[in-house]
């Protein structure tokens, strides 16, 4: 049974101050929720590499095929959500599942790999869109908060990646709590913590949602916010067993990297094609800003195409030509550095640039949302030239931590212009019934980026077979240069077309 609503809609986004104090609820849930994923993001390649023996080529294309598929199901995960279980039944049913997947890695990893990634993968589709959908939800229409509380909710994701980025490849690895986990045992420990994680943030969330009054009930619930008939109650069960007997065949799908090309070459047209329907039903002034988010959701292709070199190419870079040494006074473990070093950096920033925006917006003079998806490509593509400059401190292969650091802040402040903004921007464009469907085109949006990012990990793999350590820090960091052109050129490009696509945004700012 829902929970009965104790606050209007009209009340929860009358708030005084800069936040709604929902969202710090959210946040706690997003933030552990995102230590389940980043927890496993970051042990993927290194597990696949050392204990299931892939080659650098294979767990590269590997990494960019369980990402495409795990950003991919955002947008059925969304649809769902939209049209059947509400926004709070899908982030439960979501959590669950990847529980579930957690610990049958926990059981045994090695043979169970693909078969719990494959619970993780539809288990975050189903959660991920809708908590965010529902930040969304807490401002009206117009509010010039609402970036700002986007922002801080992504300090929330990123404290979560830093903790599990972090914490869960460290214990795989021996490097924390080795004297007291056995080696045998490290990794069923590892994956173990990211179920711990996704279990508290589900824990959180049951006692959030009597604060939020009508936001994330189902469709056809009386005091829902979009009013439609309600459906039976045995369409409700038919998603929950679906979705398990799919499993198996994304077991498949992910283990098996050519059935993610086909995968990814079938659903971004018909994605398009249903989005187009949807888009015809609309009114005129609603079909414009569609079109304006679909600007910004192609845009986003690429830079997460670049950016997502992190989980992939940058994690055996770090691993192979970085020394451990920062600022000379700490010695750390590159990978980890690699793995969480940016979510940090968003954790120091993201209060600042939502406080930031918030206060160039009262003085008028903060810039559009398409200035600011610019700014995100330039500072990515300067990001990838301080990596290319990393070359210019090697000895023998191995270059600086510290100028690697450098570069990862670089990139941060151009991820903290645009993805927060990204989620933002997908609540304002969206019609209210189209608000989770749009929701996860941004993520399939970031599935088309992680595939990307597999295939450009790939080549920069294969052409380093063989070679010295010295010859594959070139070919990486002159791959890295070429990045960073591609991203600077991307959003001159974008900046280029503000006049165009502001005009389409309709009073959206």
């Amino acid at each position: 049974m829902e929970v009965s609503t104790r606050e209007s809609l009209e009340e929860i986004q009358n708030f005084k101050g800069k936040y709604p104090r929902q969202i710090w609820s959210l946040f706690f849930s997003e933030m552990w929720e995102r230590f389940c994923f980043y927890g496993m993001r970051g042990m993927l390649v290194f597990f696949m590499i050392t204990q299931l023996n892939f080659a650098e080529k294979e767990a590269n294309l590997q990494y960019g095929a369980t990402q495409a598929f795990v950003y991919a199901f955002t947008f059925i995960g969304g649809l769902f959500a939209d049209k059947i279980l509400g926004f709070r039944k899908s982030l439960f049913w979501g959590g669950i599942l990847m529980i579930v997947g957690s610990l049958f890695l926990a059981a045994d990893p090695h043979q169970y790999f693909f078969f719990g990634l494959s619970f993780i993968i539809i288990g975050t589709g189903f959660f991920k869109p809708n908590i965010s959908t529902m930040v969304g939800e807490l401002y009206r229409d117009g509010d010039s908060r609402r970036d700002g509380g986007f922002s801080l909710f992504y300090a929330g994701i990123n404290l979560g990646a830093f903790l599990g980025g972090y914490v869960c490849v460290a214990i795989g690895k021996g490097y924390m709590l080795s004297s007291v986990i056995s080696e045998p045992h490290r990794w069923n420990v590892a994956f173990g913590l990211a179920a711990i994680g996704m279990l508290a943030s589900l824990i959180n969330f049951h006692f959030t949602k009597r604060h939020l009054g009508p936001i994330g009930l189902k469709p056809g619930h009386p005091d829902a916010i979009v009013k439609t008939k309600a459906l039976p109650k045995w369409v409700e069960y038919a998603v929950y067993a679906l979705t398990l007997i799919f499993i198996p065949v994304i077991q498949i799908m992910v283990s098996k990297t050519q059935y993610t090309d086909y995968f990814m070459y079938t659903i971004g047209p018909l994605t398009l094609l249903y989005l187009f329907y949807e888009m015809s039903q609309v009114t005129k002034e609603e079909r414009k800003k569609l079109i304006a988010a679909l600007v910004f959701i192609l845009f986003s292709i690429i830079f997460w195409g670049i950016y997502e070199q992190s989980g992939g190419s940058l994690s055996i870079f770090a691993a192979k030509h970085l020394n451990d040494s920062l600022l000379g006074a700490v010695t750390l473990d590159p990978n980890g550095v690699n793995n969480s070093g940016g979510a940090l950096f968003i954790i120091a920033l993201a209060p600042l640039f939502g406080l930031f925006w918030i206060w160039l917006g009262k003085r008028k003079l903060e810039p559009n949302t398409i200035i600011k998806f610019g700014l995100g490509f330039v500072f990515l593509g300067l990001g990838y030239y301080v990596l290319f400059a990393t070359r210019l401190f090697a000895h023998e292969g191995m270059t600086s931590l510290d100028i690697f650091t450098l570069a990862l802040l670089v990139i941060t402040v151009g991820e903290l212009c645009l993805s927060p903004i990204g989620l933002s921007i997908m609540t304002k464009l969206s019609p209210a019934r189209l608000q989770g469907i749009m929701m996860g085109m941004w993520f399939l949006a970031s599935a088309y980026g992680q595939y990307v990012a597999g295939l450009i990990g790939a080549s920069m793999a294969e052409a380093k077979e063989g070679s010295s350590l010295a010859d594959n820090l070139v070919t990486y960091t002159e791959s890295y240069k070429q990045l960073g052109l591609y991203s600077l050129i991307a959003g001159v490009v974008l900046i280029a077309l503000s006049p165009v696509v502001r005009k389409l945004m309709g009073n959206v700012k």
